[in-house]
């Protein structure tokens, strides 16, 4: 099958065509020519002025299969991520059971072979994602676990995160940890500040995040290695992260795209849409994480997308869970801030960055390579509602809202 992509401006750093205008034909899912040329095809794209990059990359997403399939499950997330303009996406071990065997890892590596999406599992540092024995993480790795986490639990014990990090040395993994301290953060629903105080909610200090980062960046020290840190969220990680990068240490981190919008401001509402973890922090966090992403501390964009059901959100704000469906808004939530943050740097945040971290092929937009794509548009109005809406679950703040 042939398909012609009209009138599209190509970004990609690493292509000669970079920053122009072209067409380009695919044929069977190879690019075959990008020229100025309108050529026959059995299927025509005209992106209108468009524009078209590397495929994107979600670096964290919760899948929530199997055992909370009610939530989503791999078809669904897929075809979630799919209209979010994701080509790959690397899910949590958060499951039941968790993946922490070969079979887990397999099953979703080698899953439905038609998906539009490749899924790439990230498995389980410790059994259970408890946080107290390690799991055989070399085999999962031969299994084909592109990093290893506890997803959306963090490694509490310094131990394990030691062993760990010295475990996997010897093949350069990537350790992924959410930066947190349970105790600081127990029975927090928001961020601790004026806003939790007028409010009366518990908060959550920073200093719950940035302990756990401190502790972390020091056991990296004595054991080298790689560590990555999921969702960070406020000022006092930037600039820790920042610090230690200048000393060469291998760090890098990510932040989830709802992130550098909301602020604590927007729980006013009590809308549990907005109860996510990390919690939304305050303005000067925002712009520290605007900042860090510019100066490059902060490596990679996530959607950090975490479905819930209707009975885990429709609750009082300080007992519904966590999470918001992001796979279709990170681009809108981005778009909504192009004053601030380049078209260029995006696409190394979203498409390239988040594949070099893990290891994999880093598609490129060049004649005789796969066609692994992402095209979008900057200025096409739609509305996210029941209709357009992939995932099983509806728990975001964009839901009926009109974006671009």
């Amino acid at each position: 099958m042939k398909i012609l992509l009209k009138n599209v401006s190509i970004l990609d750093p690493r292509s000669i065509h970079n920053s122009l205008k072209k067409n380009i034909l695919i044929e069977n899912g190879v690019i075959k020519s990008i020229s100025d040329d309108i050529l026959s095809a059995d299927k025509l794209v005209d992106a209108g002025g468009g524009f078209v990059s590397p495929g994107w990359f979600d670096m964290q997403a919760h899948f929530a299969d199997p055992g909370f399939e009610h939530k989503e499950d791999l078809e669904s997330g897929a075809s979630a991520a799919a209209a979010g303009g994701f080509t790959g996406v690397a899910i949590l071990p958060n499951t039941n059971p968790v993946i922490q065997s070969k079979n887990a890892v397999t099953s979703v590596s080698k899953g439905n072979p038609h998906r539009l999406v490749q899924i790439f599992p990230i498995a389980a540092v410790s059994l259970e994602t408890e946080g107290e024995d390690l799991t055989e993480m070399l085999d999962l790795s031969n299994a084909g676990a592109v990093a290893f986490s506890d997803g959306l639990k963090p490694v509490w014990h310094p131990d394990i995160l030691l062993k760990s990090l010295q475990y996997l040395q010897p093949i350069n993994g990537l350790l992924i940890n959410r930066p947190e301290d349970k105790l600081l953060s127990r029975f927090g629903t928001m961020h601790e500040g004026l806003v939790s105080t007028h409010l009366g909610l518990k908060g959550i200090p920073s200093l719950a995040e940035e302990l756990m980062v401190a502790r972390d960046i020091e056991i990296l020290r004595y054991t080298n290695g790689r560590i990555h840190f999921s969702n960070i969220s406020c000022e006092g990680s930037v600039q820790r992260i920042k610090e230690a990068k200048a000393e060469g240490m291998q760090i890098t981190c990510d932040v989830a795209a709802h992130q550098l919008l909301f602020t604590d401001e927007d729980v006013a509402d009590f809308d549990t849409n907005h109860k996510v973890n990390p919690p939304l922090r305050s303005k000067r966090d925002r712009e520290a994480l605007i900042e860090g992403l510019k100066d490059g501390t902060i490596d990679v964009i996530v959607s950090s997308h975490q479905p819930q059901d209707v009975e885990s959100k429709n609750l009082e704000f300080d007992l519904a869970e966590n999470g918001i469906i992001t796979l279709q808004t990170v681009y809108p939530i981005l778009n909504s801030l192009k004053d601030q943050l380049s078209i260029e740097l995006l696409i190394d945040k979203l498409a390239l960055a988040p594949r070099k971290l893990l290891g994999l092929e880093v598609p490129t937009i060049t004649e005789g390579a796969e066609a692994n794509l992402s095209i979008f548009h900057p200025n096409t109005n739609w509305t996210f509602d029941k209709n357009s809406n992939f995932s099983k679950s509806e728990n975001s703040p964009f839901f009926g809202k009109e974006l671009k």
